[in-house]
């Protein structure tokens, strides 16, 4: 063979290499992106009240970017990205659940953005689990972990549940999923549609229970309710095809309020008289801003709502953990622990893998003040907007 054969062989087989790495990245993307309910799943949607044109709708309707908001939002997400991270390392605790839970305890372990595990009266749910570096369909792109898992999977207890409260990303991870499938046992409970993408990722369908609004499961003597949320879903270019909630755990003598993702409407107040009072609200309070103010609460309005549910201790969720938003990485617990000062709420904001003892939860010392790039001055959304949505 001559040089100029060897060489066009060379970049012919170099070419081809890349050819097949970029197909098979692009098969990964796609299987992560999950699959669009079929069959008996479409079925259901389509009986679903919450469901017209092709799309699940909110009740009170929601405000979403436009093109151009979006592209200058892309803009200003790619300036000032140092006050938006912690200003030294997270202090992250290893969590040491008890072997069984107590059979008439309360506990709630945050382990970083909106994943939290509640043990009730000798039951374990897990809610929203996101142990991937990245909240993504890739590996090597998308917002990154600003603190390491507390624990691996292999680490957490017996569960009797895992729950999804919408398919973003943050919210619902492919490599978590389908690590939590083969390590355990238990049924993932999930809004009408998110099934699909599960059981593409192998979750049995035996596994899966899918719930719309005011639907309900009950597990060993436990109840969960899927509750009303003001939000939307959708992981592709396709929007609203799956249903996002909140949700209701109770059981004989405790209640648990979990959040997902919200903005502020008057609904809390319904679920609060339906399955309340709770003994404690997970609540989001991060990630807001001003443009999508009506999907994300912001910390004042989480303690609104907090109020509304008539909750009592109040643990925060959907902050810390991965750069989401144009707000500095304090701000959302200084807004948090002054708005609740003010209105006299109990409030507890765990370390991430900390266990919170909801009956006698620990004092709140403020540990992420100490890691702040600039003093809270100015919010990023403006407070008299607050007060008029939580008015």
């Amino acid at each position: 063979m001559t040089e100029r054969n060897f060489r066009r062989t060379t970049a012919v087989a170099a070419a081809l290499t890349g050819m097949g790495a970029l197909a098979c990245t692009a098969r990964s993307l796609l299987h992560e992106l999950g699959a669009a309910p079929t069959g008996p799943r479409a079925e259901q949607i389509r009986r679903s009240p919450h469901y017209r044109d092709g799309a699940f709708r909110n009740r009170l309707p929601a405000r979403m970017l436009s093109p151009r908001e979006t592209l200058g939002l892309m803009r200003r997400f790619a300036a000032d990205r140092d006050r938006r991270r912690p200003a030294g390392p997270v202090p992250v605790l290893t969590p040491s659940p008890a072997a069984e839970p107590a059979p008439d305890g309360l506990h709630v372990t945050w382990y970083g953005h909106s994943s939290a595990l509640v043990e009730i009266e000798g039951h374990r749910v897990l809610f929203d689990p996101v142990w991937s570096e990245r909240c993504s369909p890739s590996p090597i792109t998308g917002p990154r972990r600003l603190h390491p898992n507390p624990l691996p999977l292999e680490a957490l207890p017996r569960l009797d549940a895992v729950v999804i409260s919408h398919d973003h990303y943050d919210h619902l991870d492919a490599p978590t999923i389908r690590d939590l499938a083969r390590l355990q046992t238990m049924p993932f409970v999930v809004p009408l549609g998110v099934g699909a993408h599960l059981e593409k990722w192998g979750v049995p369908a035996g596994r899966i229970v899918e719930l719309d609004w005011d639907g309900h499961t009950t597990l060993g003597g436990i109840r969960l309710t899927a509750t009303e949320a003001r939000h939307y879903s959708g992981r592709g270019l396709a929007r609203d095809k799956t249903l996002w909630a909140s949700w209701a755990l109770t059981s004989d003598n405790r209640r648990v309020f979990y959040s997902g993702d919200s903005g502020y409407f008057p609904g809390y107040a319904a679920i609060g008289a339906a399955h309340g009072p709770f003994d404690v609200t997970l609540m989001q309070i991060g990630a807001y801003g001003e443009e999508w103010a009506d999907i994300h609460m912001t910390p004042e309005e989480a303690v609104t709502a907090h109020h509304d549910l008539r909750g009592d201790l109040l643990v925060p969720l959907h902050w810390a953990t991965f750069d989401l938003a144009l707000h500095d990485w304090t701000e959302p617990a200084d807004r948090l622990l002054h708005a609740a000062k003010a209105r006299g709420t109990r409030l507890a904001v765990p370390r991430p893998g900390e266990r919170i003892d909801v009956i006698a939860p620990p004092e709140t010392d403020g540990w992420w003040q100490r890691l702040t790039q600039t003093p809270l001055t100015t919010p990023s959304v403006p407070l008299s907007s607050v007060k008029e949505r939580a008015a």
